[in-house]
């Protein structure tokens, strides 16, 4: 679209004539200027102009940015501000730490040193022939005051004999007094030698001597020379983090642009920290994932090199953090809880160290805890201190599968209420023994929780540390490992219900006070279930080889979110992984690494507070453990079934039920009166009453109980058909198939 404008006519003047004149008023001590006319040139009319209507940009950006105010400005700086006194100060742990370790480092440097000081006396001594002809080839050219031959020279070949003879009269006054200051100081001297070597005893002597050639030594070394004194270099120091360094390590990563660093490089405990903003388009997991060459654009070891992303402010923000020296050369750092201490699992328990060296906590109550990673990326790291964690706490009943059958965790076996170390059929079948008895505490434990009133629970029907410490409601915490759980969950014929159980564990269990720990080194479908990956609530992943694997330990989508254990080395970094309390919660941790011989001691420990408190239970206590029986009554019916019969009253047999296991059935006949004492009516009610609670068993599984006349065993009463037993048998052992089959 097209429109012609023309320009207005001008209003308020009379066209063609004066508009005004204007008058400049000078300012104080300025001349006036001089006046100026001004002569108005009539408008004329322009020609039509085409264009097309446009609208004017709009503006976004705000007129006025905000810019924080002095009181925001310093509130902020206050809150970051360090602690006035240093903490070596506060802590007196840590004080005297320091001191000690001062101490030591130079009662340790002064030994390496004096061990070392005939090596060191042997090379002054070797050096000394250089220094006695440096020194006297010094003392001759003082002697003969060499220096002043070059102006003699120039001297005599000036042509001034007058100025010649002053100058060489000079010279022979300074020699003569350095003869002399040279004989008056070498004569006592040389006396002096001769004294001490006549009265001093030998070894005195040979001390002066060799101090002697040291000092002549000493005076013979040159700067190109080995250094006398051995120092050493400790490459676990690294040199300080720039700014130019991490902008060309980023760029060899083929990260092109601007970078942006957010803050200065800082000091953040035993390293440095840079906040980098990439440049635009560019995602900081792709720097996680590239950990490796990242190091070697740095030319740092792999271990001192961390770099992190910070979805809080957005995915192009990275956190660096590059320690001072090498972890991996670095003193172990020891478990808090290695000598002394014990654990309360309603709070936090020490788990291991972050890349910074803090002590990083887990939480297990009200949780579940899941463990992935590759053979030797140091699952049993991770799963010893949580074992150990749980012996500590002498409220805490342990249940520990160690399904590898290595034995690592035999140091919390005098604790364990049960124990079990194979990797055989007898010991999947005690696995999933146990996980069915645990549903059965689980069903226990909810009864007793819904019978309290609510005052005792305050905050939902879940456990709490007051109602853990009644012994009469058996609600202490109760944790669960399973170590290597990929060998009970991928058996032919227990996999898929301990997979069941397991499932519904996690899903309810947690907030009854039991805890389910799950370590495995295949992370996938199979042997990881998918109702397991999906409701656990805390995980740890190691080292593992894809993005598959990382999904099944950390959950879906953590791979794409840049939470990448494929990143770490389990032959370097072995012990080191995420830990994941939520999708927005996450760190790298390293687990603390407990030897076995220090392990076995923090047991003994934990058996010494539990005999103290009177928890010892199950077979930490002497006591035998029945696996849990999963016989039905169709089962029961078949034993007792007699050889040779197609039909059976229902109150015969009941009584044989009764005898076969009296603490079942007994009840089902139980009566003040003797069967041989009983009226009719009694006897009819007795057998009413027998067969009702049969027909209601076998119900479920659709045996139908009818009227069955027997001659010569009492008429027609309620019974049961051999063929209908048979049947259901049939449908168990299909149903059996169909569960493994699935």
């Amino acid at each position: 679209m097209s429109t012609e404008f023309h320009r207005a006519p001008e209003t308020g003047r009379t066209p063609g004539g004066p508009l005004g004149e204007v008058i400049t008023f000078p300012r104080p001590g300025q001349q006036p200027a001089g006046r100026t006319t001004v002569t108005e040139v009539p408008d004329q009319p322009g020609e039509p102009v085409e264009g097309e209507v446009v609208e004017a940009p709009r503006r976004v950006d705000a007129l006025a940015p905000h810019r924080p105010g002095w009181m925001e400005t310093h509130q902020a700086r206050l809150a970051e501000a360090p602690a006035v006194i240093p903490s070596y100060l506060r802590n007196r742990q840590e004080f005297t730490d320091n001191a000690r370790f001062i101490v030591e480092y130079y009662a340790r440097m002064g030994a390496y040193q004096a061990t070392r000081s005939p090596i060191y006396l042997l090379r002054l001594v070797g050096r000394s022939p250089r220094g006695i002809g440096r020194l006297l080839r010094r003392w001759l050219c003082w002697l003969n005051d060499v220096e002043a031959k070059p102006v003699l020279a120039h001297a005599a070949g000036s042509g001034d004999p007058a100025a010649w003879m002053q100058l060489v009269a000079t010279q022979t006054k300074r020699t003569r007094a350095r003869r002399n200051i040279s004989l008056a100081v070498g004569a006592p001297a040389a006396l002096a030698v001769v004294a001490a070597v006549v009265l001093l005893p030998s070894w005195a002597v040979g001390a002066g001597l060799v101090a002697l050639l040291a000092a002549l030594g000493l005076a013979g070394s040159t700067s190109t020379d080995k250094p006398i004194i051995d120092r050493w270099t400790s490459p676990q120091f690294q040199r300080e983090l720039t700014s130019d360094e991490v902008v060309q390590a980023i760029e060899a990563l083929g990260v092109k642009g601007r970078v942006d660093f957010v803050n200065p490089i800082q000091t953040d405990g035993p390293g440095w920290r840079a906040e980098i903003d990439l440049p635009p388009g560019h995602l900081a997991e792709r720097v996680l994932e590239e950990r490796a060459k990242l190091a070697a654009a740095m030319r740092r070891p792999l271990t001192t090199v961390w770099p992190e992303s910070d979805p809080e402010a957005h995915p192009g923000r990275l956190v660096l953090w590059v320690a001072k020296k090498d972890p991996a050369r670095s003193p172990r750092r020891l478990w808090p809880l290695m000598t002394s201490g014990q654990t309360n699992l309603f709070e936090d328990i020490p788990f291991g160290f972050n890349p910074r060296g803090q002590v990083v906590g887990l939480n297990l109550m009200y949780t579940n805890l899941l463990m992935g990673g590759v053979p030797g990326s140091g699952k049993t790291s991770g799963v010893m201190v949580v074992a150990l964690a749980g012996a500590l706490d002498p409220h805490c009943e342990m249940w520990v599968y160690e399904m590898k059958g290595s034995g690592d965790l035999d140091p919390v076996q005098p604790v364990c209420h049960r124990y079990v170390s194979g990797d055989d059929d007898e010991h999947c079948a005690s696995g999933l023994d146990a996980l069915r008895k645990l549903e059965k505490e689980l069903k226990r434990r909810k009864e007793v929780i819904a019978a309290l009133p609510p005052d005792q629970v305050p905050k939902g029907r879940k456990v709490y540390p007051h109602l853990a410490k009644r012994k009469d409601l058996g609600l202490h915490p109760l944790l669960a490992v399973f170590d290597e759980a990929h060998t009970l969950f991928e058996h032919e014929e227990f996999g898929k219900e301990a997979a069941d159980i397991a499932g519904r564990l996690i899903r309810k269990a947690r907030a009854y006070g039991i805890i389910l720990v799950i370590t495995t080194q295949r992370p996938d479908a199979k042997s990881l279930p998918k109702v397991i990956s999906d409701n656990v609530s805390t995980r740890f992943c190691l080292a593992v080889t894809g993005q598959q694997a990382n999904d099944m330990v950390l959950g879906t989508s953590m791979y794409k979110n840049g939470v990448r254990a494929t990143m770490f080395d389990p032959k370097k970094e072995a012990g080191t992984g995420w830990l994941a309390k939520s999708s927005h919660d996450t760190q790298i941790v390293r687990a603390a690494f407990i030897e076995q011989a220090e392990a076995i001691e923090i047991g003994k420990r934990a058996l010494a507070l539990r005999t103290a408190a009177g928890t010892l239970t199950g077979e930490a206590a002497g006591q035998a453990i029945e696996p849990e029986d999963t016989t039905t009554v169709i089962d029961h019916l078949v034993a007792v079934w007699p050889t040779g019969e197609d039909t059976m009253h229902s109150v015969r047999l009941v009584e044989a039920l009764a005898a076969y296991r009296p603490e079942t059935y007994g009840p089902w006949i139980q009566t003040d009166t003797p069967v041989q004492d009983m009226d009719p009516d009694q006897v009819r009610a007795y057998e009413t009453r027998a067969a009702t609670m049969l027909s209601a068993a076998l119900k479920p599984f659709g045996v139908h109980t009818g009227q069955i006349t027997k001659r010569g065993a009492g008429g027609s009463r309620k019974g049961v058909k051999r063929a209908d037993l048979q049947a259901a048998v049939g449908r168990a052992a299909v149903a059996d198939e169909d569960d493994q089959a699935g």
